[in-house]
């Protein structure tokens, strides 16, 4: 994609990341949250992940950000200081177009850059266009667990996937 350019996140950009995220949580089940966070609390967030060393990244195509993704530990016990997750959400008018297979790759080696040797996605819904862009990208399949969210009045399931990221890129 010639167009798009992908770069580390600045505090800058929270307000399109605050809208892009706002849209998912009124409209998707991706993400559990009911209330989207502001622009403020994302960008303490972008500060936050700088300040850590992870890494949270934009997709932007002629100076619009379209996508975001960032990788932060599993859980903050020290065990597990060198797993990660990984989120991803693209603009809704932005979908469909190829840019998670950017992205994702992008964040893949900037978690592995930070010392992330393991990456996991926590897909919300079991979103098919989610697990199938995780696959694409050599995720593998963790395991789920059923009817643990309620959004729109149904029951979720979430889909756990997991990356060795330690193991030979196979991304796209």
């Amino acid at each position: 994609m010639p167009d798009l350019t992908v770069r580390p996140a600045h505090p800058e950009d929270a307000q399109a990341i605050a809208d892009i995220y706002a849209w998912h949580v009124a409209n998707g089940t991706a993400t559990f949250d009911t209330v989207a966070p502001d622009a403020d609390v994302w960008a303490k967030k972008i500060a936050d992940f700088a300040a850590r060393g992870f890494p949270f990244l934009v997709a932007e195509r002629q100076g619009v950000v379209v996508a975001y993704a960032y990788a932060a530990r599993f859980r903050d016990r020290a065990a597990y200081a060198h797993t990660c997750e990984d989120s991803i959400y693209v603009s809704q008018e932005a979908r469909d177009g190829g840019i998670g297979t950017v992205l994702l790759p992008a964040l893949i080696c900037a978690a592995r850059g930070a010392g992330f040797e393991q990456m996991l996605a926590v897909v919300g819904g079991g979103e098919p266009a989610s697990v199938a862009l995780h696959a694409k990208c050599g995720f593998v399949h963790a395991g789920r667990m059923r009817n643990v969210g309620r959004k729109f009045g149904r029951l979720l399931d979430t889909v756990y996937m997991q990356r060795d990221l330690r193991e030979e890129d196979h991304t796209p």
